[in-house]
């Protein structure tokens, strides 16, 4: 325990190590099974290797984890404001940042045992929700739909089966995004349930 809590170069290797089983469970096992989205695993390892380092390193100069913080949540917001994610994919950035700066500090009482603990949580709590929401959760799907008479209330169902007709996916709930009336067209948002993710 005490390891753990030294600022030594040991220490925080031994420390860097945990972290990055964590993020491995975290991000490939977790994230990219139910998501695939291939893309944003790197950057995901990549920003939890590097706030872990920041703030164990920052730490050992006395610098306020306050300011630390305050460092790399900038780099997110500058980087991730121009890309689309969802509020999953925010999430999980977001965890990958909590558990790396947890894990550079350790200095939970019986810091060995309280890294555990915490890391446990997170992981466990990730995968309970995945797994119970997987069924649930709905993709969306942009449709340009050319029927827009099929749009009044009452003709909901035929409207959802024109659309899973046309898309090839059974289409449960839509969204009317914007209409064409020169031209006839509806911009809609389909949402079907992805089940080749699960």
């Amino acid at each position: 325990e005490s390891l753990a809590i030294e600022d030594t170069l040991l220490s925080i290797m031994v420390r860097f190590i945990v972290n990055l089983a964590v993020l491995f469970i975290l991000i490939r096992l977790i994230y990219y099974r139910f998501t695939k989205k291939e893309e944003y695993v790197f950057s995901l390892f990549l920003m939890g290797i590097i706030i872990f380092l920041l703030c164990s390193l920052l730490e050992t100069v006395n610098i306020q984890l306050g300011m630390a913080l305050g460092l790399f949540a900038i780099f997110p917001i500058l980087r991730f404001r121009t890309v689309n994610y969802t509020a999953k994919d925010m999430t999980y950035v977001f965890t990958a940042i909590g558990v790396s700066v947890i894990n550079s500090q350790a200095n939970i009482p019986l810091p060995v045992i309280g890294a555990i603990v915490v890391n446990s949580v997170t992981l466990i709590t990730a995968i309970i929700l995945e797994l119970f929401l997987k069924n649930r959760s709905l993709s969306p799907l942009t449709i340009v739909f050319n029927k827009p008479e099929l749009l009044h209330p009452g003709l909901r169902k035929q409207l959802l089966d024109e659309l899973s007709a046309q898309t090839g996916q059974k289409i449960v709930k839509v969204i009317i995004r914007k209409i064409d009336l020169n031209k006839g067209n509806v911009e809609l948002e389909g949402y079907y349930r992805d089940n080749a993710n699960n």
